[in-house]
């Protein structure tokens, strides 16, 4: 890859990470995105850039047996990589606009009944994962920003946490009684954590004092979803929470703003869930 494409594509990761702030993760995932297409171009000798290299690249991905959705998240990495250059004014034209991606078939995430969150629940938890669990459920918050809560977002008296979601933005996300409750339990055993370690800011701790990463809320989550059963993420406790807040004839726009979505397309997707779990109700008692 030529020092002006490195260059070219330092320049863009620092841009979406600062300016636009999306997560590490994101802008690795970006980063390795686009070494992977110039690599691409490398291997053929092509040097400037036409229409049908793209077409030639998704090909190529589709190829190598990746799934629609990953080649999907590939092209919008290049796309936006040569929109970043249009708007800086380093090309003139975009030729990346023509991308066109394989279709991806709309499916429908896996969500939890009420009775088995309860189940779940009422397992013998600990207070850290009891409250983490209880947090994710009462508020529908991502499990990259509910790692990065830190004392100062909690407001017990007030019922609400701070959270900062994608691109950093902030919202205020109200939480119930029992979570508050679960919430105190675990910030008396965090008391006695911090005694044995430096002062952490982060809200959730683990055994050495350090903040909890989303690898270990993610056992937490897998290993109660293997007591029922279910194979579950954090992601399954958030469909779950969106789900049953409209099941419950909670607005659209409502649960749109708790959850953090930037366009309320994303969250009509929870309409179909809760019309897919009313008809499977309906023939489970009915035939």
């Amino acid at each position: 890859m030529l020092n002006k494409t490195t260059q070219l594509i330092a320049d863009y990761i620092s841009y979406i990470e600062i300016e636009k702030g999306l997560s590490k993760n994101t802008v690795l995932a970006y980063q390795n995105d686009l070494v992977a297409f110039f690599d691409f171009l490398d291997s053929k000798n092509i040097e400037e850039i036409t229409r049908k290299d793209f077409s030639a690249y998704t090909k190529f991905l589709a190829r190598k047996n990746l799934n629609p959705t990953t080649i999907t998240r590939k092209n919008a990495s290049i796309k936006g990589f040569f929109k970043f250059l249009c708007y800086r004014r380093d090309i003139k034209t975009n030729p990346a606009i023509s991308i066109i991606s394989p279709k991806t078939p709309k499916k429908l995430p896996r969500v939890l009944s009420i009775a088995e969150i309860e189940k779940i629940l009422k397992n013998h938890l600990n207070p850290l994962e009891l409250a983490i669990i209880e947090l994710l459920y009462s508020s529908g918050i991502r499990v990259s920003e509910l790692v990065n809560l830190e004392l100062k977002n909690l407001d017990l008296n007030s019922r609400v946490i701070k959270v900062f979601g994608k691109g950093s933005k902030e919202r205020i996300v109200p939480i119930n009684k029992k979570c508050i409750d679960r919430l105190k339990s675990y910030l008396k055993k965090r008391e006695l954590t911090e005694l044995k370690f430096s002062f952490n800011k982060s809200l959730f701790l683990d055994d050495k004092g350090k903040k909890i990463t989303r690898q270990k809320v993610y056992r937490i989550i897998r290993a109660q979803g293997e007591l029922i059963d279910k194979k579950i993420s954090p992601h399954t406790i958030r469909h779950s929470f969106a789900t049953h807040l409209l099941e419950c004839g909670a607005d659209l726009r409502v649960v749109q703003e708790l959850l953090g979505h930037s366009s309320i397309v994303t969250t009509q997707l929870y309409t179909h869930i809760s019309k897919k779990t009313l008809r499977d109700a309906y023939f489970k008692y009915i035939s």
